[in-house]
């Protein structure tokens, strides 16, 4: 039977410092023996390597120091990581439970950076963080963004983050909903129109564009956009000049463009509904947002956050957040919100809000079968596990002795579940914080 050692850094530090002022000791006593040119630098030596000596003394008694509290760290880490091994290994060593710690820490540090950078966008999870450095890269800049994702993923506010966090943070913020406008007056809201140009037109308007100068001008849903007022925007985008409906002077331009769609532009260019030039000149840094399904473990934080707002105070059952977890939210943070709002209303006053949010998530009494949901108990438990699971893993980037930790389970245990469910970690591997 192979036996496995663990060697404290405690012991292997003074070692090596000591095996090192041993070695050179050594050479200085017989190197001049055989070198007699070395003799007089060998007796000069001895000083300096008898200081050495005292210096890898009193650098190794600092290495016990600084240890003392590191492994105090690891003694009081959870206890999933303290037994966390292999599945078919032996337990971790301090190297590794070191690694496991600083990677926590650094973890931890990346969700409180995305907390106080995005206060208003509730979001801790990987994906997120890595959405977050993006917006920050592109804020920076006055390039211009296309922010694509289905609807209710919150691009608005990712838009008003930009802008936040931008040079232009004290400049107006103005937004328009491109699918909201009627196609005859879009072009005035856009453009603005001068006194008479059309009937009801009984003085000047300024267009939006000329009310976002020295700001953001942000294009809710640019896919519903009408042909003929796309060819106009591109004009604009183009000269950053426009002229106002019914007048003959050229205004120039001032405004950060952020667009939106969740519209698939590129089929709708091949279907002649959106002009090619325009995705073009707007498709110059392209971000997601990320869906709600992508970002599982951040549902906890959205719905305790939309409670708070709601009814300070009021905590969900473990039951009601594991439910939210597994739903397929295809109307994202928008319906979560809608959904916990519901609960709220028909608990009243004094009622519990996670009775009335388990039988109504998903817009109905009983979702059992909906929306790929299993209906039988065993199915359903199957389904919340695996959904768990697989939250946990991409939180910690397929990484299982930390998806372990998270679950407060054995990593023997959860890669068991793993090849049991056919979950392919490899999947949430990525690049790392």
């Amino acid at each position: 039977m192979r036996r496995h050692f663990n060697v404290s850094l405690a012991v292997l530090v003074p070692l090596i410092l000591g095996g090192v002022a041993a070695l050179a000791v050594l050479c200085a006593g017989f190197l001049p023996q055989f070198f007699p040119g070395l003799r007089k630098a060998g007796d000069a030596m001895v000083p300096a390597l008898a200081a050495g000596l005292s210096v890898a003394a009193v650098s190794a008694t600092f290495v016990l120091l600084a240890l003392r509290p590191i492994r105090r760290l690891l003694a009081t880490a959870p206890p999933g990581l303290r037994q966390a091994s292999a599945p078919d290994g032996p337990p971790l060593g301090e190297f590794d439970r070191l690694e496991l710690v600083a990677g926590q820490m650094a973890e931890v540090l990346g969700k409180l950076d995305a907390r106080a950078l995005f206060p208003e966008m509730v979001g801790e999870s990987r994906i997120m963080r890595g959405f977050f450095s993006q917006l920050l890269k592109v804020a920076a800049t006055d390039a211009t963004v296309l922010l694509l994702g289905e609807s209710g993923t919150g691009k608005e506010l990712a838009a008003q983050s930009i802008h936040a966090k931008s040079g232009r943070a004290a400049g107006p913020f103005v937004a328009v909903n491109c699918a909201a406008i009627p196609d005859g007056l879009l072009e005035s809201e856009l453009f603005g129109h001068e006194k008479g140009a059309f009937t009801g037109a009984v003085a000047r308007k300024i267009g939006r564009f000329e009310q976002a100068a020295g700001g953001t001008l942000f294009l809710d849903e640019i896919g519903d956009m009408p042909l003929d007022t796309q060819a106009k925007i591109l004009r604009v985008l183009e000269t950053r000049r426009c002229e106002r409906v019914g007048g003959s002077r050229s205004v120039a331009l001032d405004a950060r463009i952020v667009a939106a769609t969740h519209r698939d532009l590129p089929s709708m260019i091949r279907q002649g509904e959106f002009r090619e030039d325009l995705f073009h000149r707007l498709n110059v840094f392209p971000l997601r947002v990320p869906s709600l399904r992508e970002r599982r473990e951040d549902i906890p934080l959205l719905a305790e956050r939309f409670l708070e707002v709601l009814r300070p105070g009021a905590t969900l059952s473990v039951e009601a957040l594991q439910r939210l977890v597994a739903s397929p939210w295809p109307g994202n943070v928008r319906e979560l919100k809608n959904a916990i709002e519901r609960a709220v209303v028909l608990a009243g006053n004094g009622d519990d809000v996670s009775r009335h949010l388990c039988g109504g998530v998903g817009g109905g009494p009983d979702r059992a079968g909906a929306a790929g949901e299993p209906g039988s108990l065993d199915d359903r438990l199957a389904f919340y596990e695996k959904t768990l699971i697989e939250a946990a893993l991409a939180r910690t980037g397929g990484v299982q002795s930390r998806a372990a930790v998270l679950l407060g389970i054995k990593e023997r245990s959860l890669w068991h579940r793993v090849k049991k469910l056919a979950i392919d970690p490899a999947v949430f591997k990525d690049s790392g914080e």
